[in-house]
């Protein structure tokens, strides 16, 4: 199949790489939005009122710095303070539309000591606003766990809406929005992987996947030994930045466009549902042995039940998948 690819020309002066230092170009969209900002209203009636004691999770732009939203500016404004996945970059945000509220840490790797110490700053009566790298605090990252932190204290957590690289690209992707599974990063431990992959093949609703480009390659090589070659799947690339790129195509069409070009920027993979009506012999052809025992284990089954089902579905004796798991 084909690729179907996409690219956006459109998004200019807006335009902000979070993932880089600051360039010349950067800077002055940066000063364009704050003259904007200047002038923007972010309201004063009760329900945009910043209150203490609660930890407000603020969506952030995914590479556009034109979407983030007034409100988000009037609670970075207001908070007393900001906890962030990364300082620096949340700093370079906060410069934009300046604002200058006190910034602490708070990531994978500190996440218990910081979050205790802001638990405890909430209970006496601050109000904080968490950012994340870029989209929404709680997804795919560590901000869960203070979200967590604070309902089992019973500390209020209020949500600002905004960008997501998930929703974006599903919204793009030409998949079936009906029903979907969000994966967030495949597991990197071999088993774990191995397993969720198998689940992978026989799911049927679209799944959402993040990936970086130093794993492009591998995932879509072992996606397509999963799912075989024909699964739909469309890759996002440098979503709402200037670079911003949509491929619509089958996993045989992705291994290839990437054999001959090297994977550039953050990605969403939007893995069509698999159409389990087709479902035949041949279709385990496209995963190992391993994997499909893996799969059934994965759906509860014991592992002398899942070679039963393996060789059931092979149509074999249970003593060559036996044979060809012990190799």
């Amino acid at each position: 199949m084909s690729g179907d690819i996409e690219k956006n020309g459109t998004v200019k002066d807006a335009d902000i790489d979070n993932n880089v230092s600051s360039n010349d170009a950067n800077s002055v969209s940066a000063e364009k939005f704050a003259d904007v900002i200047s002038t923007v209203d972010t309201g004063t009636d009760g329900a945009n009122d910043v209150c203490g004691g609660t930890l407000y999770l603020v969506s952030t732009p995914i590479g556009n710095l034109a979407d983030l939203s007034s409100r988000a500016i009037k609670v970075l404004r207001e908070a007393d303070f900001i906890a962030a996945e990364d300082t620096r970059r949340t700093g370079r945000l906060l410069a934009a539309i300046g604002v200058k509220q006190p910034m602490t840490s708070y990531h994978e790797h500190n996440k218990k000591e910081s979050g205790e110490r802001i638990i405890k700053r909430l209970m006496a009566g601050e109000s904080c606003a968490l950012c994340t790298d870029a989209g929404v605090p709680g997804i795919s990252d560590p901000g869960a766990d203070l979200v967590a932190l604070c309902a089992g204290r019973g500390i209020p957590v209020v949500c600002i809406p905004g960008p997501c690289a998930a929703i974006t690209a599903l919204a793009v992707s030409g998949a079936d929005t009906h029903r979907f599974v969000f994966e967030g990063f495949l597991p990197t431990e071999a088993k774990q992987r191995q397993s969720r992959l198998a689940e992978l093949s026989r799911e049927e609703r679209t799944a959402v996947i993040y990936e970086s480009p130093h794993r492009l390659k591998k995932t879509l090589s072992e996606l397509r030994s999963a799912c075989g070659g024909s699964r739909k799947i469309t890759l996002c690339r440098e979503l709402t930045k200037l670079n911003e790129e949509v491929i619509r195509t089958d996993l045989d069409g992705a291994v290839s466009i990437y054999s001959e070009r090297e994977p550039r920027g953050e990605y969403v993979l939007v893995l069509h549902g698999a159409d389990n009506k087709k479902t035949s012999i041949s279709d385990w052809s496209c995963i190992t042995v391993a994997e499909h025992v893996a799969f059934y284990e994965a759906e509860g089954l014991s592992r002398m039940e899942a070679i039963k089902a393996v060789a059931r579905d092979r149509g074999v004796s249970k003593g060559i998948i036996y044979k060809e798991l012990i190799k």
